[in-house]
């Protein structure tokens, strides 16, 4: 049994020091790095990027290069709330204020909620609360848990086809390793048409990720309670939570989220003064010192 014992901690040794060595070479591979690009590509983050591509470095390399170019031409962490408050105004998408058992950020997302037409700040808003649900990960947690409700949902409600490719893609390819489970509560019979078409944009590790629950399937009510404290679920899901989402009062939250963003990115080291609204109409607008894009 102590052999045995001694044998699985060498392997678990002998894993993690290949591990290391690989995000050496990720690292090596990618070259030095200055700036915004240096403080993301962080150890953490260049294991995620492994992880995705089953610690093959080349593969590692041309998808987080991909990310560095994104990152730099959308700017994700210069988005504030105000810009894409009014997509936020029915709670389609917003930062729970509980955790799930593992002390991951959750994001509920209420298609049937949806309140605007351009899909560009469609995904905007979303890119904004990923990058949001990341800045409040604690310590130990790398991954979010998604909980999507269908209550309204129909198909003329429904995002077309290109934007929920678009979502997925930016999910899988700018932000792996994030999601750790995603749960789609009691969608309607019709979601099964559109879920064929668009389970086939993900790749093998996001689809084992989205899971179905239905309130009258046991085995999928008691996967999602292994996940979720049944007094902090909202009874939208089957819990006992009374959730109200309060626009008024996320906003005010997302306004002091926008001033942690901007330090930990390194905003005010230059400063430049803009007006920071709250929810981007009725409250009155607050000064908040953020830089100009940085090189």
């Amino acid at each position: 049994m102590f052999s045995r014992w001694s044998n699985s901690h060498h392997n678990k040794e002998n894993d993690s020091l290949q591990q290391e060595s690989k995000i050496k070479e990720l690292q090596a591979a990618i070259g030095p790095l200055s700036g915004r690009s240096l403080k993301y590509c962080t150890d953490a983050c260049l294991r995620r990027y492994l992880e995705a591509r089953n610690w093959n470095a080349d593969k590692s390399k041309k998808m987080l290069e991909e990310t560095i170019k994104w990152r730099s031409t959308y700017k994700p962490e210069e988005i504030r709330w105000h810009e894409v408050a009014v997509e936020g105004e029915t709670g389609k998408v917003y930062r729970a204020s509980f955790h799930d058992r593992h002390g991951r950020t959750v994001l509920i997302l209420r298609p049937g909620k949806q309140n605007t037409t351009s899909l560009d700040n469609q995904l905007r808003h979303l890119v904004y609360l990923i990058e949001n649900a990341i800045l409040n990960l604690p310590e130990t947690q790398e991954q979010m848990a998604w909980l999507i409700d269908f209550t309204g949902w129909t198909l003329s409600t429904s995002v077309p086809i290109k934007s929920a490719r678009d979502t997925i893609n930016l999910l899988q390819n700018h932000y792996p390793e994030r999601l750790a489970i995603a749960f789609l509560y009691n969608p309607p019979r019709i979601f099964e048409a559109f879920w064929k078409i668009v389970k086939y944009f993900m790749d093998a590790k996001t689809f084992q990720k989205v899971k179905f629950v239905y309130p009258k399937n046991t085995e999928s009510v008691e996967l999602m309670r292994s996940y979720f404290d049944e007094e902090n679920l909202p009874t939208e899901f089957g819990g006992k939570a009374v959730l109200e989402y309060n626009h008024e009062e996320f906003s005010k939250q997302m306004s002091q989220d926008d001033i942690k963003s901007a330090n930990l990115w390194g905003f005010d080291d230059k400063l430049q003064c803009i007006g920071n609204r709250h929810s981007g109409s009725d409250v009155a607008p607050e000064p908040v010192c953020l830089a100009p894009s940085a090189s």
